[in-house]
């Protein structure tokens, strides 16, 4: 994907990211429901997710296989990579497979497979409730375990992008960020989103906790209520953004474009506009609802004209 090797941004395509599973069934990972779960024995339970957790490992490394095949260097996993590992039981079965995910972890740095993840919805830091913060760490913590599991660097390296949650709670944000355990505040980043957290205020946030800020410039074009990609804030939000990330040519976006209108936030198939600033974005996670045919769509479409740029 690289015109050269040199970390010169002239000369470098941007990589081109896919979000957790393809649109085909190359790419693909098992769940369990709490309801079916708790209604067995504990016997069963730890069955159930000891061959839940070994065959999505298995699963990782076939879609380790799937972007090398496809030369895709950016892989966000799935946040319910291993259900419950955020219970006691998980925990422990999670820590049984240590051998297996450290060889996995190894294998996609080893092949320059830049890994990252995006938790869920229920990781809000800036919540009213001590118990909801207290129980979005929790969550934080289980992904950075296994991202230690792993063996993946505790940088914005393997970067794990949360939103900034509730609204109009910037120093709270800021607050908990900074007293974050390490393992975890070492990869985390805000992204700035539609309707709570404007890119301008993520990116004010980002630079008080001393974080790097990841830039979606359709969730800052339906916040602003812009009509076009290439309004003037989305590359100046672009360059704000980079000054956050430790090292420039580390710096993370995402793009998507409105699945029934432009300034819809649903994700459509495919991406059909893309903001001409991001030709000098260096890794973009494509949040389009068809995976990998988006981002062949883009190498054949977008890419030649980022060369001819």
């Amino acid at each position: 994907m690289n015109l050269s090797t040199k970390n010169d941004r002239t000369t470098t395509l941007p990589n081109l990211g896919l979000v957790c599973i393809t649109s085909s069934d190359k790419v693909r990972y098992r769940t369990v429901t709490r309801k079916r779960l708790l209604s067995l024995t504990p016997d069963e339970q730890a069955k159930v997710l000891r061959e839940l957790y070994a065959d999505n490992l298995q699963r990782l490394n076939s879609a380790i296989a799937f972007c090398v095949a496809n030369n895709i260097k950016l892989y966000r996993i799935t946040s319910a990579l291993f259900p419950f590992a955020d219970d006691t039981l998980g925990e422990d079965i999670l820590t049984e497979f240590t051998e297996e995910l450290g060889k996995i972890g190894d294998r996609a740095q080893q092949l320059n497979i830049r890994i990252v993840i995006h938790p869920d919805q229920f990781v809000v830091l800036s919540s009213d409730k001590p118990e909801v913060i207290e129980n979005s760490i929790k969550i934080l913590n289980t992904h950075a375990r296994i991202l230690d599991l792993l063996s993946l660097p505790r940088s914005p390296w393997t970067v794990m992008e949360i939103h900034g949650g509730k609204s109009d709670r910037a120093e709270r944000l800021i607050n908990v960020i900074t007293n974050l355990p390490e393992t975890i505040r070492s990869r985390i980043a805000l992204e700035n989103d539609e309707y709570a957290y404007s890119a301008s205020e993520i990116f004010d946030i980002c630079r008080a906790a001393n974080i790097p800020m990841v830039f979606d410039a359709h969730h800052h074009l339906i916040h602003e209520k812009l009509d076009s990609y290439d309004h003037p804030s989305i590359a100046e939000m672009l360059a704000k953004a980079q000054t956050t990330w430790p090292k420039p040519e580390w710096q993370l976006v995402h793009i998507s474009n409105g699945k029934e209108s432009f300034n819809d936030p649903h994700h459509s198939d495919l991406i059909t506009v893309m903001p001409d600033a991001y030709k000098s974005a260096p890794w973009i996670e494509i949040e389009a609802k068809l995976k990998e045919q988006a981002i062949e769509k883009l190498r054949q479409e977008w890419l030649p004209l980022v060369i001819s740029h």
